[in-house]
């Protein structure tokens, strides 16, 4: 479901069918695997259906675990639970379906909150930064951050007659 690269080149993939997440070198030697196959949970080694990773340069990472359970979840380096934010909701720190998630230079965590419709910026401990709501399209897909002048990009999804599919 999700794909990142890390600064070390290093290939993760989120899994929704599996409940998992994985670590791959370039050339695809498995190098980390977190979750359990098929057994979706709200704990520290389970996911229910988990969308994105964010790697952080000290190679710690944080995954949005967001079809079920509306949360975001920070690992170390090594894949130990570090801690969690967010519930099911539309408040500020709460999430319907967190679906992207990248960093700027200063750590900072920026989620696309899908079904809310904005994307979310917490610090690195999640402590609500900020928010911006999208007011011309239904759902924010993913959200991207440039690292070199910190400028946020978010990819968002409208459909015309209810057929006609259009990115704004």
């Amino acid at each position: 479901h999700g794909l990142t690269v890390d600064k070390e080149n290093n290939v993760w993939v989120t899994d929704v069918g599996l409940q998992q997440i994985f670590k791959f070198t370039h050339d695809g030697k498995l190098l980390m695997k977190l979750g359990e196959v098929r057994i979706p949970g709200n704990d520290s080694i389970h996911f229910n259906y988990p969308t994105d990773i964010a790697v952080t340069p000290d190679g710690s990472f944080y995954v949005s675990d967001g079809y079920r359970n509306s949360r975001v979840i920070k690992f170390s380096k090594e894949g130990k639970y570090l801690f969690q934010w967010g519930k099911k909701g539309n408040g500020e720190g709460e999430f319907n379906t967190p679906h992207g998630i990248d960093l700027d230079s200063h750590g900072n965590v920026y989620i696309a909150d899908r079904q809310n419709n904005r994307i979310q910026k917490f610090d690195s401990n999640g402590n609500f930064l900020k928010q911006w709501k999208n007011d011309r399209a239904v759902e924010f897909y993913s959200v991207s951050v440039d690292p070199k002048n910190d400028n946020v990009f978010g990819i968002d999804y409208l459909t015309v007659n209810d057929t006609l599919i259009k990115g704004s």
